[in-house]
């Protein structure tokens, strides 16, 4: 006997709690949505009613506390088109000030000085390819923003402000698989490039405080591990987390994926990615050793982990299968922590909420495919149940074991989900993140057809209904796998999804093309291939009814990818529906138009699947 049917709404308004980020006094800061779209709010003892900060209807997209003072800077954007803007909240007086008034330019937050007064960014202010580096007051005065480094073509952030006041290290993606760490020196304003020439991922930057940085990086492995660079020789140790990751590519490393650091202690805490799941490591680093210690224990996936004063204590977001988002505290060296954010289920039982299988398959070349399986309550071959596949986005982004609601909403209407992590997926290793680069492009949508495949095996599942299912990079997959393999779907669902690649690299954000540019092959020297493989070349081979979701402001797949592909469906007799959110951009923030987003995905699911 299935459960009762429970409405969209009782799972999207289900709160979500994360990015902690702690002040010198200890008070703990946090973005929520309790409001409708994510806020700063901020609570001082575990599980009691926590106060809201900003009082905005736009979305905030980050917040970080100074080092120094009882204040913070945030970042929000209008309409979400991520053209945020920078603000400074003084906690003592709650006065909130602009830092930034430049709508027209993308602000990504960079870090604080480490004397309080002080912040720097990167912001495409001065040209709209070009992410240069500001850096501005941040006490009472609120200075005007002081260019001090010109990026070149591209996105560039700041990674972290130097404990001398002196450096910043930057991090500038070159492509998926190549992301350069340097150093900008403030006072000579030389430059200089410490991760070499061969490409390799850098992340999660901290100044130790004695010469060195210390971060995540992949090179010279297959999979990442905490490395240092000496700032006067650029020589680069690994210290933790290599021991697995060093040596043959092949062997079943996973990847450090998260990494904390507190100069003072030398107290850290590093997380790897096991098929999706986090285990954290926690010890003291000093220069190249790391002597570990207990750390906390995790059911889910943990990220974002921020320390408290002195380090005594480390704060985190966690989430699972049917756990909320949530923030997390947990002492020193204990396994233990605690939820300081319970956000609840809205009343929905046990039940209500599934749990994921791992599980794998074969593809074409005989590569094993990993994926989550969720059946919905009362499936069985008596009474099989419709399939959505849902592939996601990136393509070097990695489906997880975290809550998420939608998913349990089409459980709950008794939908099973199969979520795969196809080759190009992150999480296992440089080499299988590759493997779907440039002309390999389409071995991926074959993954999807495989997985179809692997479907047809459970006889709990319906095969004549299944539904192609995805966003962004994912929509592309969904509008390539009904174009590719057409007989195999009896639907498709597809959010803010590339139709032709062409177009799309003709018109995305500037600062975004030539990293694009990187994955799917270049408007210069591959414009043909990329006709080829775009979904609206292929449009007349499409069988089934479409569902096209967009926002008008997405300035990474714009808007017209959904146009065009909507009106030449419909020119071939497809059914079409089409949702395009005046006030949104390439994700759906409002928790408003989320609802009815997906009543208007569950109507079309029902009449046609």
């Amino acid at each position: 006997m299935s459960s009762p049917e429970y409405g969209v709404a009782r799972y999207l308004t289900i709160e979500r709690a994360e990015a902690p980020t702690v002040t010198p006094a200890g008070r703990l800061l946090f973005l929520a949505d309790t409001s409708g779209t994510p806020q700063v709010w901020t609570t001082e003892t575990a599980g009691t009613w926590p106060e809201r900060l900003t009082p905005h209807e736009e979305r905030v997209s980050a917040v970080a506390a100074s080092p120094t003072d009882e204040a913070f800077v945030f970042a929000m954007d209008q309409g979400s088109d991520e053209r945020d803007q920078l603000f400074h909240y003084d906690l003592t007086t709650g006065v909130e000030t602009a830092l930034t008034d430049e709508p027209e330019a993308k602000h990504a937050w960079g870090a604080w000085g480490p004397d309080g007064d002080r912040v720097a960014y990167t912001a495409n202010r001065a040209d709209p390819g070009r992410f240069d580096v500001y850096v501005q007051k941040a006490d009472s005065t609120l200075g005007t923003p002081e260019r001090v480094y010109e990026g070149g073509g591209g996105w560039l952030t700041v990674a972290a402000f130097g404990p001398d006041g002196r450096r910043l290290a930057l991090l500038k993606p070159h492509s998926s698989t190549n992301v350069e760490l340097s150093v900008l020196d403030l006072e000579t304003s030389t430059h200089r490039v410490l991760s070499g020439d061969e490409p390799a991922r850098h992340s999660h930057v901290h100044f130790d405080g004695d010469g060195g940085i210390y971060c995540v990086t992949d090179a010279d492995a297959d999979t990442a591990y905490v490395a240092r660079y000496d700032l006067d020789t650029g020589a680069r140790t690994p210290v933790a987390g290599y021991e697995e990751t060093l040596g043959e590519p092949e062997t079943d490393a996973w990847s450090v994926d998260g990494f904390a650091y507190d100069a003072e202690t030398g107290r850290s805490v590093f997380t790897t990615n096991e098929n999706g799941y986090t285990a954290v490591h926690a010890g003291v680093l000093d220069g190249s050793s790391f002597a570990e210690t207990t750390a906390p224990d995790m059911d889910g996936v943990a990220s974002g982990f921020a320390f408290g004063p002195n380090a005594e204590w480390v704060a985190f977001t966690q989430t699972a299968p049917t756990d909320p988002y949530g923030v997390h505290v947990a002492d020193w060296a204990a396994s233990d922590h605690t939820e300081w954010t319970p956000v609840g289920t809205n009343g929905l039982p046990d039940d209500a909420l599934r749990t994921p299988t791992e599980v794998d398959y074969e593809s074409f070349d005989g590569r094993r495919i990993p994926a989550y399986w969720t059946l919905p309550e009362g499936a069985d071959a008596a009474d099989p149940a419709p399939v959505i596949v849902d592939i996601h986005g990136g393509p070097e982004h990695q489906r997880q074991p975290w809550f998420y609601p939608e998913k349990q909403f089409f459980l709950n209407r008794g939908y099973a989900v199969l979520e795969p992590n196809v080759r190009g997926s992150s999480g296992y290793g440089k080499q299988y993140a590759a493997l779907d680069d440039v002309e390999n492009r389409m071995d991926a949508v074959a993954d999807i057809a495989a997985a179809v495949e692997w479907l047809s095996d459970r006889p709990a599942v319906d095969e004549e209904r299944v539904v192609a299912y995805g966003r962004s990079y994912g929509g592309f997959m969904v509008l390539a796998a009904i174009t590719e393999y057409p007989e195999l779907w009896a639907a498709a669902v597809d959010f803010v999804g590339i139709a032709d690649f062409t177009t799309f690299l003709e018109k995305t954000g500037e600062w975004r093309r030539s990293h694009r540019e990187a994955e799917y092959g270049s408007l210069t020297d591959d414009y043909e291939f990329l006709k080829s493989i775009s979904p609206l070349s292929n449009i007349d081979r499409i069988q089934c009814p479409l569902f096209v979701q967009h926002g008008a402001n997405d300035p990474r797949v714009p808007v017209g990818e959904a146009e065009q592909v909507a009106d030449a469906a419909r020119e071939q007799g497809v059914p079409v529906e089409t949702l395009i959110f005046d006030d949104e951009g390439h994700h759906t923030t409002s928790r408003e138009n989320r609802i009815t987003e997906f009543e208007a995905i569950a109507d079309f699911l029902d009449t046609h699947v």
